[in-house]
This record gives structure tokens, sequence and C-alpha cells, in this order.
């Protein structure tokens, strides 16, 4: 099965980045919904969760103050100002 690179960051940061199979934020067109071979799009979020369900089918959660996601070739970018991620750990680098 396929998986997404999801990489989320913060101003000042690296929060998270890892491998998933899904990822679900909010946009201001909407609830976006990220699975692998998803079409490339670029969506500006709005204050809220961001949700990552991981490889191994663990889901995480954060919340965003805003900012944008970006799909392209399976890869999941998140930009975001602030990001409250007590919940996550950080791996790599």
């Amino acid at each position: 099965m396929s998986s997404l690179k999801v990489e989320m960051v913060a101003a000042d940061r690296k929060v998270w980045e890892g491998e998933a199979r899904f990822v679900r934020a909010r946009s201001i067109s909407g609830e976006l919904g990220i699975l692998p071979g998803h079409t490339p799009l670029l969506g500006i979020l709005v204050e809220g969760d961001v949700s990552i369900e991981s490889v191994d089918g663990q889901r995480q959660t954060v919340t965003v103050d805003g900012g944008f996601l970006s799909v392209d070739s399976d890869v999941v970018t998140i930009v975001a100002e602030h990001v409250d991620a007590s919940s996550l750990q950080v791996t790599g680098n």
C-alpha cells in the first residue's frame, strides 16, 4: 500500500515528519481528506485540528492557527504560524 510523506512546519521549527496513510485538515473551502495518489492541491487552512493517521494506524492530532497545505506526488506539506503539537513526537532532524 502506498503512503504519504508528511512534513508539518511551524514558523520557528519542524513539528513532525513521517509516513502516513491519511491526513485530514480544514480549509477555507471545507474539510480536506488526503490519501495516497491525491491530485496536486494547495489549500488555505483555517484554525482547527489537523489529523494524521500514520502507517501503523495511530492517529495524532495537532491544532493549527491557519496556514496552508500542499499536496504533490504523495508529499503533504503543512505550514502554520503556530502549531500546538503537544501530543506529537518529532522524528528526523
